[in-house]
């Protein structure tokens, strides 16, 4: 559920958003705004400074409350820090998050520089770096070469309620507890209104056992304009003032970029003030928890993305068949109806690679089941019809589990203690689509170690290795509940409470249901797991998309800013239901969302069971040729997607990314989110309105060069250019400098593609250069891992030379059949072939564009595999 959006749809229908709390209705938020930004109460103890060899500790008093708090700066290596505030010897233990990262990071030694009276200086292995801990008022700056780049509670804002124990009577001490929570309000209010030891939430009431325990801190960043990040959030790219649901957030300027990760579990908002300096001001503030954040330092974007790779985890490399397109719909009615939309693909000529069956398929939304009579023979269905097609299958399976003891799933669950609790100790119940339902508690170990096993072939009967998952509801979502979720005072495993874990329960649904999918391959092939609900490290475990969308222009449009937000956070994977899954989408909407989708990282057509059958071939000749030709194109592109994935998997890089990421030091590049770039090469435009037949395109410059990448016509001219359209297609351009593989033709699906040969297409930077990968794989195992079975081609033209030249051990017949080299200034005399085998030189056939300057060669038997060189005279 995107809960930034109006709307938030639940079953068929939209719920509105007067469902869900704003800002100033939530108790914890209330409360943190009573503090305005001026002198902080907190001063740093000086004289309880403790070093080692992993981080620097010492305690902070607060003079109002008198409450002392434990903090710990970390210097990370890779240009990371680390601040952790905690209480000092709390009531229990606050939570933290586990099993977010990767591995407890590797801190380097810092070391007192200097230290006085009114602050200490701490520095590590780069001098220039230091951190410095002012004592009165208490706070922390992040200079570089005597430079400010960040500073901590500088506005006094840093806020922690510390836990107590339950009043004994209802008649509260007002001067105590406003003392020791830090609240000194300038009007009465009830204890009722701060919502400090219960809240009411419609009809529900929330039960704080420990009263109040929220954390707050500000952040001024020195220097910087743009802010972006907070994936979940139907938004501008560029973030606006007040956002819900923060995990990460990035910030960007010309000069410099830096991250800053809030490590927070629980129920959060962020806040953002811009200056007239050029200095923004953030606010993080969340429901439970200790403060947990990182800086990501930089200094550029790449720095960024590879920084939280090393402490999140990088994009699991998916499986080849999962890039390419997906068919779903609620609902695929029975067998018969996935042979024809099957065969329609056929017919019409169309590739896919996936057919995806929601609730519909199971046996009274008990997952793991089928229904008989719509799904008699699923393992038929399998084999006869999508295995025979080299096609997989994708099934939804949900965490809420009907309550049916004839259900075994449930009883086991029921006999093992695995469902989430209510505050009373009882199995936590809400309604959800099989009616009601108890919640598996994926916070538990043992619990998704036990689900990881339902997924064996042996217990989930009429499965097969072509079935994959889908995660969905997972929120948790529960109709009629407090805010269509479960109550916050639930618990879970180690007794923490849903307010602590709410953020992190679909991620734990998510890993164990990928762990399940390659411990029933005897850990030998990658899963597929699509999931709704996600979290930072997320990414490990497979795709995400952007929930329940509608078929209306606005959600194509605002598609694009929530892909690249959730692409900037470190999951590459994502994508937008194509068509919209609620309403029905006219023809020209359709034709437009799958242009823009195919050239999206997960391209799924997806519907609402009530909405008109919208299969590809369903809205005339005219609409079915354009569709085909955009899936086609995603198909041609497949090798450079795949490559893309590698590169976001080994480095951290995205698939999708924001112009500014490519073009940092362009300014114009910062506020753009209506066309971003495909890897390094490709510049993309989405028309996303109606009845146009121009879009206005930025194309960065004045050193850049582009080229039309299905004209090859060079474009003259930087900046914002007027670029004509039809239906046809969507605008997307080709850097100069960049080349890219793709296939010369299609097949019915990924796997029918293999050995079809490459094409090389080369753009020409000003300076007459290129450079570009390829990187291939048997496209579903692990083997690329442990045993180096890969090949990571690299290709690179310069002086009229394009080379060819490998690492991996990876065996393939395939070759590269044609290359097209755009931007050659005249026709050459001669083109040789050399290859690194002992072959002879070998004089190749030519054609040369003189309009638009285009070298094409055909006919071509280079093994992709080799090394060679391609020679121009």
């Amino acid at each position: 559920m995107e809960l930034g959006s109006q709307e938030i749809s639940v079953q068929d229908e939209a719920v509105p958003k007067r469902r869900f709390k704003t800002c100033k209705q939530i108790a914890f938020y209330r409360r943190q705004k009573r503090l305005s930004p001026g002198k902080s109460p907190y001063q740093a103890l000086l004289q309880t400074v403790e070093l080692s060899n992993s981080n620097v500790k010492f305690q902070i008093f607060n003079e109002d409350s008198k409450v002392t708090l434990s903090v710990e700066v970390y210097e990370i290596e890779g240009n990371i820090f680390r601040l952790k505030i905690n209480e000092v010897n709390p009531l229990k233990p606050r939570y933290e998050v586990p099993d977010v990262l990767i591995k407890e990071p590797a801190s380097l030694r810092l070391k007192i520089s200097e230290q006085d009276a009114d602050k200490f200086v701490l520095v590590g292995a780069e001098q220039d770096q230091q951190i410095h801990i002012m004592a009165k008022p208490f706070q922390i700056q992040l200079i570089s070469k005597d430079e400010i780049l960040l500073s901590m509670n500088s506005n006094g804002l840093l806020y922690l309620e510390h836990l107590q124990s339950p009043p004994q009577s209802r008649k509260v001490d007002w001067e105590t507890l406003l003392r020791v929570t830090s609240l000194f309000l300038l009007s009465k209010e009830t204890e009722e209104d701060l919502g400090l030891w219960e809240e009411k939430i419609g009809n529900f009431l929330d039960i704080k056992a420990n009263g109040p325990s929220s954390v707050g801190l500000d952040v001024s960043l020195h220097g910087f304009k743009h802010l972006y990040g907070i994936p979940q959030h139907a938004e501008t790219l560029l973030l606006k003032n007040t956002s819900c649901l923060c995990n990460i957030c990035s910030f960007f300027c010309c000069k410099r970029s830096q991250g800053i990760i809030w490590l927070s579990h629980s129920k959060q908002y962020y806040m953002s003030k811009q200056r007239v300096v050029p200095q923004t001001d953030v606010r993080w503030m969340s429901e439970s928890g200790i403060i947990d954040m990182f800086i990501l330092k930089g200094p550029s974007p790449f720095d960024i993305f590879k920084q939280y790779g090393q402490l999140t985890g990088t994009q699991t490399l998916p499986p080849l068949f999962s890039l390419g397109y997906h068919q779903s719909r609620w609902n695929y009615e029975d067998e018969d109806d996935v042979k024809k939309v099957d065969a329609g693909f056929d017919t019409f000529d169309i590739p896919y690679d996936v057919m995806w069956l929601d609730i519909e398929h199971t046996d009274g939304k008990r997952y793991f089941t089928w229904d008989k009579k719509r799904f008699p023979n699923p393992e038929k269905m399998q084999k006869q019809i999508l295995m025979k097609k080299k096609r997989k299958l994708v099934v939804i399976v949900d965490p809420h589990i009907k309550i049916d003891p004839r259900y075994t799933i449930y009883s086991q669950a029921k006999a093992k203690g695995f469902f989430v609790k209510d505050r009373n100790g009882e199995d936590f119940k809400g309604i959800c689509w099989p009616g009601l339902s108890s919640y598996l508690d994926f916070t538990n170990p043992e619990v998704r170690q036990w689900y990881a096993d339902q997924f064996d072939f042996k217990t989930y009967k009429s499965s097969s290795e072509i079935v994959f998952i889908w995660n969905d509801m997972n929120e948790p979502s529960v109709f009629k509940g407090i805010e269509q979720s479960m109550s916050k005072d639930a618990i879970h495993y180690g007794k923490w409470e849903h307010r602590d874990v709410h953020n992190l329960y679909g991620f734990y649904q998510q890993m164990a249901t990928a762990e399940g999918l390659v411990k029933r391959s005897g850990g030998l092939k990658r899963p597929f797991v699509l999931t709704r609900s996600f979290f930072a490290g997320s990414q490990k475990y497979g795709a995400v998309w952007t929930g329940d969308n509608k078929a209306d222009w606005s959600y194509l449009k605002i598609s694009i800013p929530m892909l690249l937000t959730i692409s900037i956070a470190g999951i590459s994977f994502c994508g937008a239901d194509v068509g919209g899954f609620i309403g029905n989408p006219e023809p020209e909407l359709l034709v437009r969302w799958y242009q823009a989708g195919a050239l999206q990282p997960f391209f799924r057509g997806h519907a609402n069971m009530k909405t008109k059958r919208r299969e590809p071939w369903l809205f005339g000749e005219k609409n079915t040729k354009i569709i085909r030709k955009a899936i086609n194109e995603r198909y041609s592109l497949l090798p450079y997607l795949y490559t893309l994935f590698y590169q976001a998997h080994s480095m951290a890089e995205p698939v999708m990314r924001p112009l500014w990421v490519e073009f940092p030091k362009e300014l114009e590049t910062f506020g753009i989110e209506d066309e971003y770039m495909l890897g390094n090469a490709l510049l993309v435009h989405p028309v996303s309105a109606p009845k146009i037949s121009t879009v206005n395109v930025f194309l960065p410059g004045p050193q850049e060069i582009w080229y039309d990448f299905r004209k090859f016509r060079r474009l003259e001219g930087h900046g914002i250019l007027k670029i004509p359209v039809t239906l046809n297609n969507i605008p997307v351009f080709q850097h100069g400098g960049t080349i890219i593989p793709l296939k010369i033709s299609v097949g019915k699906s990924t796997e029918w593609m293999v050995d079809v040969p490459y094409e090389l297409r080369a753009a020409l930077d000003y300076k007459g250069c290129a450079t570009g990968k390829l990187y291939l794989d048997d496209g579903h195992s692990f083997h690329y891992l442990h045993e180096k079975q890969f090949l990571l081609r690299k290709f690179s033209f310069h002086e009229n030379v394009l080379s060819s030249s490998e690492e991996g051990l990876f065996q393939t017949k395939c070759i590269v059949q044609r290359i097209l080299i755009l931007g050659i200034k005249k026709e050459p005399s001669v083109v040789t072939t050399t290859m690194f085998d002992g072959k002879e030189d070998k004089t190749e056939a030519f054609t040369y564009d003189t309009k638009n300057s285009v070298l094409t060669l055909e006919k071509l038997s280079l093994n992709i595999g080799n090394n060679w060189e391609l020679r121009i005279k």
